[in-house]
């Protein structure tokens, strides 16, 4: 079987990933796949940072604001819709570049993880699973949730934030009905051989300091492009439990609600933003086929340059 070529262009966040996407994009003659559970969502276009039509340039992005915000699209959901997007770019001669921070989404596809059936989603088991957990969501808050599941599958919990109770949640819904954690079924879930052969491109900087001088000034540049009226938007609205998991909008959310005071919202979103770029280099550091560029070392000319000789040099192998 000859896998399709993809180009996977990974790293934390404000660390440069979308404007080396669309540059090599447009080099390869590809279209851009986003693999950000976040930036598939309606709205909430600045709290988590999709492309402007100018940063595309002209480039097609798929998988960004096409789901409702009160949908949950689960790991399984995104597989699907991104594989059969992938197959209509192919067929039109085209190349696919992905980019985005939810390595587990990337993954899922690329390794063709196909999770183990755990029965019927709407059994009495499972409905009595999953009443039992929202109870004590409700009682203990998400950080005791969170804390359940490090207890059980660290290996998950480590990459979901305690508020993305979404997932959290269902992680343990997983576990309390199959006996089996979502770690576990995702390591002995690939059934067939993956469909792909990508080629993965990271961007990190040596100096820790340097990215999050990069994400507080990312952070100062969403509040003057009008992340605040997102939050109000959050606040006033009824977005569902998608909208509470963005960062950007719980943080500033105290602000709005006139219970706590600016300076303070602002730093903690600074401050959860540089801990959710930490998760996002663990997670990606796990796998070992990832090339390395140092954005505090190199410019971006050369990291284009050198991302190119890369492809090119993997593809040639």
């Amino acid at each position: 079987m000859t896998k399709i070529p993809i180009i996977a262009i990974v790293g934390p966040t404000a660390s440069g990933k979308t404007a080396l996407a669309v540059r090599l994009a447009k080099y390869f003659d590809a279209e851009v796949l986003s693999f950000d559970s976040m930036q598939l969502y309606e709205g909430m276009d600045i709290a988590t940072a999709k492309p402007t039509i100018e940063e595309m340039q002209g480039v097609p992005h798929y998988m960004i604001g096409c789901v409702p915000r009160n949908e949950i699209f689960s790991v399984a959901k995104y597989k699907d819709a991104a594989t059969k997007i992938i197959d209509d770019i192919v067929s039109r001669g085209k190349r696919v570049v992905m980019v985005g921070g939810t390595g587990l989404y990337l993954d899922t596809l690329m390794e063709n993880v196909e999770f183990l059936e755990d029965g019927d989603k709407d059994s009495a088991k499972r409905l009595e699973v999953r009443a039992k957990l929202e109870a004590e969501l409700l009682e203990h808050g998400p950080a005791y949730m969170h804390g359940i599941l490090s207890g059980i599958d660290p290996k998950t919990a480590e990459a979901l934030h305690p508020n993305n109770t979404g997932r959290v949640l269902r992680a343990l819904e997983i576990y309390y009905t199959t006996g089996k954690t979502m770690s576990y079924q995702v390591e002995h879930s690939k059934l067939t051989a993956s469909r792909y052969a990508p080629i993965y491109i990271g961007l990190n900087a040596n100096d820790r300091q340097y990215l999050y001088d990069r994400i507080n000034m990312r952070v100062d540049m969403m509040l003057e492009g009008g992340l605040m009226n997102e939050v109000q938007d959050f606040v006033y609205g009824d977005d569902g439990a998608t909208a509470r998991q963005a960062i950007g909008l719980k943080e500033l959310a105290p602000y709005v609600r006139g219970e706590d005071d600016l300076v303070t919202c602002v730093d903690r979103l600074k401050q959860e933003t540089r801990r959710y770029a930490k998760r996002q280099l663990t997670w990606f550091r796990r796998n070992q086929a990832v090339h390395w560029l140092m954005i505090d070392e190199m410019t971006e000319d050369e990291i284009f340059d050198a991302a190119v000789e890369i492809i090119e040099e993997e593809e040639r192998t």
